[in-house]
């Protein structure tokens, strides 16, 4: 698995893998740090003490213990305590998390290197989530190389570093509110090198916005730009699905270290108990695997809004009849927390009317749902943990983007990818069951979508299957060049 690791009777170097406090952050990070762990590393995870609960909630009071060289520490959010499960507001949590965890994340930092007689060694390097910046300043102070790892798609992490241009040029913030439904979000912006004919709508969405002080539009827009003061950063991508984007990230930013996908690089460790460790914040239910054994090959909708997406209760009712008038057969996760301040309910009669053919599960590991042979397509949310994982098990999609730079990966996924679909305007019945129908037939343009789907499956199986591949002479060379290497900025 690569050549890099560290010998036998040296001290360990101690790294610290500290993820934005949300689900599809935690995932990503958690996989890069068994990997480091699996290279001759000593792990310390940082989770909130809100997410460090819910992890053993959903897992097990015991089920992170026992790992040698990889524990879990925590650090306060900041925000009030709460025992609802499910994801914080946002926008509260981007400005608690850089107002108020660099305090407690130094007193960690200085605990764990006064902590040698319990075997754990010197702090050596920081991984940081790409909007976590704040642990920058801890890295400088401590002097040790700082890695940030921005856990979007390449395309997405290039959109938000053109938001200080876009607002430098006064096309952010809108005007106008009805900037959002005139046609204005239509305007093609043609000045990003790597990124042809994106419309504005195509950027992550906190540019449809008409307040300047707008939090998440200048959160993502500051955070963005402080990658360039990093020893380094890493993208859960590969070169081959994203190679114009990376090549124009690499004239702006330090040395980038395309890592991914994470996913098929983790499945080749061989210490089960590591590669075991789990970071659901739900309960996975065990059910969905044995369901889908009883089905027929690409015969199931797999659907799932991902763990931040929310809707309405009429949206959740047009999807609920879009997938029952399809007469497709579906797997739909719905977490208990997806519908905006009701009970995610669907109708009695949706549920009547699919009983034989469709199952509805609150989690599940969607690792292994994709790569389930039942599986014939996805209908995604269009996060990146999502979209990738999709990609590496050559299924098609059908996108609805929520937020964030959902709507690039959906732009990607469909226009330059020519693997998926998009659901636009408003979510109507019809148009579930048109393009759901489309997806799992045998037209032209499904059998396109899949071929193509299993094309980026085989050139992300190469980047990152065996020690030859690019993505683990990437991740050799971070441990050498970077997080072996005394710091340098």
């Amino acid at each position: 698995m690569g050549s890099t690791g560290v010998a036998v009777n040296e001290v360990k170097p101690h790294v610290v893998c500290i993820p934005y406090p949300a689900q599809g952050h935690v995932n990503p990070m958690l996989k890069l740090a068994k990997l480091l762990h699996h290279k001759g590393f000593h792990v310390t995870f940082v989770n909130t003490e809100f997410n460090h609960g819910r992890l053993l909630k959903s897992r097990g009071p015991n089920s992170l213990d026992g790992l040698p060289s990889f524990r879990f520490e925590t650090i306060p959010d900041g925000l009030p305590p709460t025992d609802v499960d499910a994801t914080q507001d946002i926008p509260s949590l981007c400005v608690s998390t850089s107002k108020t965890c660099l305090a407690p994340f130094r007193e960690l930092l200085k605990k764990l290197n006064t902590s040698s007689s319990a075997g754990i060694p010197p702090v050596t390097g920081i991984v940081s989530d790409g909007v976590m910046s704040f642990t920058m300043e801890a890295a400088k102070e401590l002097g040790v190389p700082e890695v940030i790892f921005w856990s979007t798609s390449a395309c997405g992490f290039l959109a938000y570093l053109y938001y200080r241009q876009l607002a430098e040029d006064g096309i952010v913030p809108l005007k106008d509110p009805n900037y959002m439904t005139n046609g204005y979000l239509d305007t093609v912006i043609d000045r990003i090198p790597g990124m042809k004919e994106m419309r504005l709508k195509d950027f992550p969405s906190f540019v449809r916005t008409s307040d300047p002080n707008d939090i998440m539009f200048n959160f993502l827009k500051h955070e963005s730009q402080r990658a360039k003061e990093a020893s380094a950063v890493v993208i859960n991508t590969y070169d081959t699905l994203e190679h114009d984007v990376l090549e124009a990230l690499s004239s702006i930013l330090p040395t980038i270290y395309t890592i991914g996908p994470l996913a098929l690089l983790v499945n080749q460790i061989p210490d089960k108990n590591v590669k075991a460790l789990g970071s659901n914040l739900w309960k996975e239910d065990p059910y969905c695997l044995k369901w889908l054994d009883t089905q027929e090959p690409n015969s199931v909708v797999y659907v799932n809004f991902g763990s931040i997406t929310v809707m309405t209760a009429e949206q959740l009712v047009e999807f609920a009849w879009g997938l029952a008038n399809s007469g497709k057969s579906f797997l739909w996760i719905i977490r208990p927390d997806l519908v905006v301040g009701e009970a995610s309910i669907v109708p009695p009669e949706f549920v009547t009317e699919t009983k034989e053919r469709g199952l509805l599960a609150s989690w599940c590991p969607q690792e292994q749902i994709l790569n389930h042979p039942a599986i014939g397509g996805f209908l995604t949310h269009s996060g990146w943990n999502s979209t990738i994982e999709s990609i590496s098990s050559g299924v098609p999609v059908i996108c609805w983007p929520f937020f964030a730079e959902q709507q690039t990966n959906c732009r990607y996924s469909c226009r330059e990818w020519g693997i998926g679909m998009e659901i636009e305007g408003e979510v109507l019945r019809g148009k579930v069951e048109k393009l759901v129908r489309e997806l799992m037939s045998d037209s032209e343009k499904a059998k396109d979508m899949k071929k193509r789907a299993l094309e980026l499956k085989k050139l992300a199986e190469e980047a990152s299957f065996g020690p030859e591949s690019l993505s683990y002479i990437n991740l050799d060379n971070l441990i050498e060049q970077v997080l072996l290497s005394p710091r340098t900025n």
